[in-house]
This record gives structure tokens, sequence and C-alpha cells, in this order.
């Protein structure tokens, strides 16, 4: 057991959210526990105070212990509170407050909430949802004035039936429910007891060495884990504070650092990029406000990243690796002087960890497996799903659906989550890996790799990239560019070139799904061929021609699918070198998944061909008008 486990041992038993906070308001009342952007620091002796407040009232509403009480709140300090007492008399169960009214009927339904706290203009769709499932609404009303989260409960919906006697929570009592992603399956419920979060927190306490003087600047929202264990309860349990931001706003961060002077943040690695991009011109800051280290937790920090952020903030950056059914932290890196391994996520920190094999064997360091996880942190299974209990546990150890290995020090690396690696015709590809190639381009800001549909090989490989301001490239360059570094197999065959990749609501990159959202799809091998069309153009007779040759086919229409056709990407490629040697134009392999048809290709380099014929003639005519006089030049401008 690592030294974080032995130190948990006697920790985790019969602790439960309030008695965390009780211990710190008992040590040192006066300390400052939470801070608001405007109104006065809540102490940890008013944040007791206001814990118990808000049991009592709950108690009044009739609403106990195991108790669901929904919450859809924006982030601040209101949300922190709520959640701290509602997790003390009931249970909590935050829901994103953007969701729109189908998402909250599905989730409130599935919650079986007993009630709703909202705030007015806040997450209105969650009333409409409320109202359709004759759900108690309880309004959050901040009070504008006073110390940082203050505010009052009311409603008007529940009967003044209160439970004959406050029950104190204990620590297998179930504190917190979360529901998985659900991105390739209906999401799941996760219920997280006491100990599972007291757990937790105290991981990320003693992996990071949080002490009294630490300030979080915590910018993640609350309706997830991260923010929730990672930043808040981790804290809480230090007596340390935290400053309740309404959530990342980039124009913000750099503000909020000087007024705050935090000594610690956590966030994911997008907005830790949003962060580096306006780092240069708030040097002055950085310099005046000092921090004592940074996290990365949630998704896979890129080294190039990493090293960036340490070298702009002269400050160790710890990537953690987190997820809800650990209540959030499961390994971490060291602060120094322990070694700290870019493009790994550390050392056990808390849960037991392993790696296993599908036959449920334990692989030894260096060989890639599932992480398997077991400790008091880990939840002990979804509710009222037996099937997924089935397929997450084996032998009391939790499959966390990641891929990755141990190194010899026991520093473990994450190949990337089984469900997201690309099977591109029996090749298993890495899609982080491909990330991490692509960062090296100099012009790329920020890449997901993800798959693509293919009809013959099931799965292709695509990259989105955002390109750093200023900066330009083609796809053939960043191609040629991963074709030096990676095996062919592994080199996107589609690049897409975006302002911005859509990000889940937490901010992290979702690779699954998609190719579907940027319309990239894969023809039905088995849908009615088109009726035959006959090329009609030179340029269609050519292309007809081409495709003949390369795929095998003798009668080629001009609305004929190149997938259906038996196209695959390397097919593709060929294509794509004939036309560039008999036609003189450059297409890009995109083609093959938007417009695999020979109309369509006809047209696309119809089009590049009169570009360049207009920019020829241009040219010429530039040329002209340098060797005439300044009257005639404008003549023959005219």
């Amino acid at each position: 057991m690592n030294q974080v486990g032995q130190q948990l041992t006697e920790f985790s038993s019969n602790l439960c959210i309030s008695d965390l906070i009780e211990a710190q308001a008992k040590k040192n009342p006066d300390l400052t526990a939470l801070i608001d952007l405007g109104n006065n620091p809540l102490t940890y002796r008013r944040l007791c105070d206001r814990i118990q407040e808000i049991v009592t009232q709950l108690n009044a509403m009739g609403i106990g212990c195991n108790d669901r009480v929904a919450v859809a709140l924006p982030n601040g300090p209101e949300m922190a509170i709520a959640f701290l007492g509602i997790a003390c008399g009931a249970t909590c169960a935050p829901l994103n407050p953007s969701y729109r009214a189908q998402e909250f009927d599905f989730y409130l339904s599935d919650l079986n909430a007993k009630a709703l706290v909202i705030q007015s203009g806040i997450a209105e769709a969650a009333i409409e949802a409320a109202k359709k499932r004759k759900i108690p609404i309880i309004k959050l009303i901040p009070k504008l004035e006073g110390e940082a989260g203050n505010f009052t409960l009311t409603n008007e919906q529940l009967p003044h039936n209160p439970k004959s006697k406050i029950q104190n929570p204990k620590s297998d009592d179930v504190a917190l429910v979360l529901h998985t992603s659900g991105t390739t399956s209906r999401p799941k419920i996760v219920p997280l007891t006491h100990r599972n979060l007291c757990t937790s927190a105290h991981n990320i306490r003693v992996a990071l060495n949080l002490r009294e003087s630490d300030r979080c600047l915590n910018v993640m929202p609350l309706f997830h884990i991260h923010g929730l264990i990672g930043a808040l309860l981790s804290s809480l349990s230090a007596g340390a504070s935290v400053v309740c931001t309404p959530g990342f706003y980039a124009p913000q961060m750099f503000s909020w650092i000087e007024e705050f002077r935090p000594t610690w943040y956590s966030a994911v690695p997008t907005i830790h990029q949003a962060i580096l991009a306006r780092a240069e011109a708030n040097h002055d800051i950085i310099s005046r406000s000092p921090i004592r280290f940074i996290r990365s937790s949630s998704a896979p920090l890129p080294p190039q990243i990493m090293a960036e952020l340490e070298t702009v903030f002269n400050a160790p950056v710890i990537e953690s690796y987190g997820m809800t059914e650990a209540s959030h932290q499961m390994a971490s890196n060291p602060l120094p002087p322990g070694t700290r391994k870019p493009g790994s996520v550390g050392v056990a920190s808390g849960p037991e960890l392993a790696i296993m094999d599908e036959a449920d064997h334990f692989l030894p360091p260096s060989e890639v497996g599932e992480v398997v996880i077991r400790g008091a942190s880990v939840t002990q299974g979804y509710e009222n799903n037996p099937e997924a209990n089935k397929n997450a546990f084996t032998n009391g150890w939790f499959r966390t659906g990641d891929l990755g290995y141990l190194d010899s020090d026991h520093y473990l690396f994450l190949k990337g989550r089984i469900k997201e690696i690309i099977n591109r015709g029996g090749e298993k590809i890495s899609p982080r890996e491909v990330d991490e190639v692509l960062l090296d381009h100099p012009a790329i800001q920020q890449v997901i790799t993800f798959a693509a549909p293919h009809t013959l090989l099931g799965e292709d490989v695509a990259a989105a990239v955002v390109l750093r301001e200023g900066a330009s490239t083609t796809e053939e360059d960043i191609k040629q560019f991963a074709a030096q570094r990676l095996a062919d197999f592994k080199v996107p065959r589609a690049v897409l070139f975006m302002d911005e990749i859509p990000k889940g609501p937490t901010g992290k990159l979702q690779r699954i799904g998609l190719a579907e959202k940027l319309g990239l799809t894969a023809s039905n091998p088995t849908a009615p061929k088109p009726e035959f069309i006959a090329p009609q153009t030179p340029v269609e007779a050519k292309l007809a021609e081409i495709w003949s040759k390369v795929l095998g086919v003798g009668q080629i229409g001009i609305d004929d699918n190149f997938f259906q056709l038996g196209g695959d990407s390397i097919l593709a490629a060929q294509i794509v070198n004939r036309v560039r040697d008999t036609m003189q134009v450059e297409l890009s392999f995109l083609i093959f998944f938007q417009q695999p048809t020979i109309a369509s290709m006809a047209l696309k380099i119809s089009q590049i061909q009169l570009k360049t014929v207009e920019s020829d003639e241009l040219a010429d005519l530039l040329a002209d008008i340098e060797s005439l006089s300044e009257e005639e030049a404008k003549k023959r401008l005219e």
C-alpha cells in the first residue's frame, strides 16, 4: 500500500462531510473558508452554521437523509454552500444549469428527485420539467449584502411536515449522486457516499500537500466531480480557502489571479490552453502573483502544454487522474522534489491501482491493459444497473475503461479510453498518440484526433485542428508532418480546420460522436445504387477513367459512391495522386468523406482550375501594367 493509502486506513472510518467541516471550524473558526468576488469572506465557523441552517430547513420541509434533492445553480459560493448543506442533510444531485428541458426531464425522472433547488432567472427549463413531474421547487434567493454565499431558501409546494428528529448522516449514507456522461449509452447513476467523498478529498490534500495557507481559485463547474471534490472539498479538508468564481472566463482569469493571489488552481487541458493564449499579455501579473503549483485533471494533458505552463508560471504542473466513479482522484504526479513525468498521470494516490487484461489477469510493468482500481473512494456500483455493474467490476476491482500501463517506477501512462481507440481495419490506434505528434506542428494550437466511419475499414483516422493566431498551414502539410513521425496507418486521412473544437459541459474535448457532429459519415454499402449517369464533361470523363483504373470497375457513373464501389483510404490516396499528375490539381482527402462522387469531385476540380486561370490572368495583367505609363495603366485597369 502506498503512503497515501496508509494515511487513509484510519482516516476513512466513520467520517462524514459535516465532521470534516466541523473539525476545521473547531481548530480555526475564524479562518476564511469561501471567498466571493464581491461580498465578505465566509469563515469556517459561519460555514458550519450555514450548513446546519440548511439541514434544519430541509428537515422542516420533510427532507432528510438519502432523499434526493436536485440542484441547478450557477457556479459561485451559493452553489458551494448548497452542495455542502444538502449533502449533509439529504443527498445532493447537481445538474448542469444549461441543460435543455428534455435533458432536465430525463435527469429529474431518473433521479426520482424529491425536490429541485433553483435560482430565479437560472435554469428556467428545469422549472418546466419539475412541474411536469410534480417535483416541488425550492427557490434559492441570494442576499446581496453580507458574507459570501448568503441566501435564503423558500418553497410554496412542500408541506410543513418536519422530520420528527434530525438524522445525522452516517459515513455510508449517499451524499452525492452524479450521472456518467452517457456518450455511448444511457447515462448511469453513480452514488457516492460520505466515506467516498471524504476519502478522495483527503487523497488530494495529501498528494498536493494542501495546508491552511493555501487558496484555490476554482474555475471548474460545481455540477462536476472535479470542481466539487478536486477543488472545493479537498481545500476545506485542509482548512484552506476557495475563491468561488462564476466559472472559467478567460478575459477575467488574470484579474482574479492578481486580486485574490491564489496559490493554485485546477482545470482541464482546454482551460490551461486558453490561459496560455493570454499569458504573454499578462506577464506582469504572473510575476507579481506567484502560484505554488497548477493542477490538471479530467482529460489527458499534452506534454507540450505541461512544459509551456511550467515555463510561463515558473511553477510545477501536477497532472492527476480522476473519474466520477472514484470520487475523482485515483493517481497523481508528486510535487517537487518528487519526480513529475510528462505524459504520465503519476502514481496511485489513494485507491489501489493495477493493470488487467481481458481475461482478468494482472499485467506486469510496461504491458498495456485496462486500468483497474479499488479502495474507499470508489463507488460500490451503479444504481439499478446490474448489467453495467457486472461489466464494471471484477473480483472487487473496478474497470475504468481506460487503457494504460505502469512503468518500472509504478507511474501510470494512459493510452486512451477503450471506446475511443480507433480500429482501422484491425490496426488499433491511440488518438492521444496522434494528438501529441500534431501538437508539435508549429501552426497548431489545439487538436483532437477521432474515429471517422469507413465502410470497408470500419473506422479511419481524422483530426480537427485549431491553428495558432496568425498561423497558416495546409491539410497536406499537416499530413506530411504526421507521416514523418507516425506509421502510415496512423496518419489522419482527413484534417478539418476549425475556429473552435466542440467541447463537453466541463470543457473536455469529446472524441466519441465527434465525426457525426462534424458531418463525417460513411455511405451505407447496402444502399441502392443510383441510376447510371455517364460523364457529361471532359473533367468528369477523365475522373471516370482514373476511378475505373484505381477501383478496377468497368463502368462508373458520375453519381456512384466511392465507398460503395469498394474504395478505401489507400485507393483514395491513389486517386488524389493521379489527379495531381494528370490534371495538376491538388485535392483534399476530405472530399472522400463529404463528396465521394465523380460529379462532386469534378465540380471541385473545375472551381480550383478556374481560380488558377483567374490568378494567372491577373498576374499577366499586372506584369503588362508595370511596363505602361500611369495614364495607360489606369485605362487598362478600368
